[in-house]
């Protein structure tokens, strides 16, 4: 019959921790009863070996990016201020220069071009430049009302191709009359510049011509209807009274322009002549 032996018995005289020895333990071969385990890693994962271990893994792509990024944004930043810097200091040589600087400053509420006839323009010539001024601001006025005129009449029954040839008028002809004669001519008058009044005599020359067709409105396109010229104002005005008052009025502009014009041209030669 097996008979455990007792583990509160006084008389065994057993070291549990012993690896074996004098006495050891009974039946067991030389082995303890309570073998010593070293401590184990505790995993959160269940497995063993440590392979369940919690571990944090830091996204190193996504702190490259950000470095990346950041230095790009440097870069940009430094590229500006350069820029800029160079802006300024090409600012400052054209005024120690004495090179005008042209800011646009007109109309005032919507600033759009550069006109300063009071402090650019010598002072036995401004009241010519405001003459020639107010022949531009002129024809502008002919092209907008020439605008509402084929407007009212393309109401009234008129060909839809009339309007779009009043809008390329009233389009090409406003920054033309600027870019070709107003602008060589304040530019003439401020720099004293032989060419650039050459230039403006040839533009104006041209202009008069398209101010004497449009008082006139011959019929060569659409009858003529396209401008309020006199032809024109005649024509529709017996079919069309109020259509007719529009076209008498831009005709008795074109024709108010056209005398301005002549008047400006006459007293820019005599002013070039004169000074040369």
């Amino acid at each position: 019959m097996h008979h455990d032996p007792n583990p509160f018995d006084e008389g065994a005289d057993e070291n549990p921790f012993s690896n074996g020895g004098g006495g050891g333990a009974r039946g067991g071969g030389g082995r303890s009863q309570f073998p010593f385990r070293p401590a184990e890693p505790a995993g959160f994962g269940g497995g063993g070996g440590g392979r369940g271990d919690a571990s944090v893994d830091i996204p190193l792509d996504t702190m490259s990016d950000s470095k990346g990024k950041s230095k790009e944004l440097s870069q940009w930043e430094a590229d500006l201020r350069r820029r800029e810097a160079d802006i300024r200091r090409r600012e400052e040589a054209l005024k120690s220069a004495g090179v005008p600087m042209e800011d646009k400053n007109w109309p005032p509420f919507f600033p759009i071009i550069h006109h300063d006839i009071a402090n650019e323009i010598p002072a036995n010539a401004q009241k010519l430049q405001y003459l020639a001024f107010a022949s531009w601001l002129g024809i502008v006025l002919c092209l907008f009302w020439n605008f509402i005129a084929v407007i009212v009449c393309w109401i009234r029954g008129g060909d839809s191709k009339l309007f779009f040839l009043a809008t390329i008028y009233g389009m090409l002809g406003i920054p033309l009359s600027y870019l070709m004669w107003y602008r060589p001519l304040y530019r003439a008058m401020r720099t004293d510049s032989a060419f650039s009044f050459g230039w403006f005599f040839l533009c104006y020359l041209l202009h008069i011509g398209f101010c004497v067709l449009a008082a006139i409105a011959p019929p060569i396109v659409f009858r003529g209807k396209s401008l309020t010229g006199i032809l024109a104002a005649i024509d529709t005005f017996s079919d069309h009274a109020i259509v007719g008052i529009f076209y008498f009025v831009g005709f008795a502009l074109f024709c108010l322009e056209t005398l301005v014009s002549i008047w400006v041209l006459q007293k820019v030669y005599m002013y070039f002549r004169g000074h040369k």
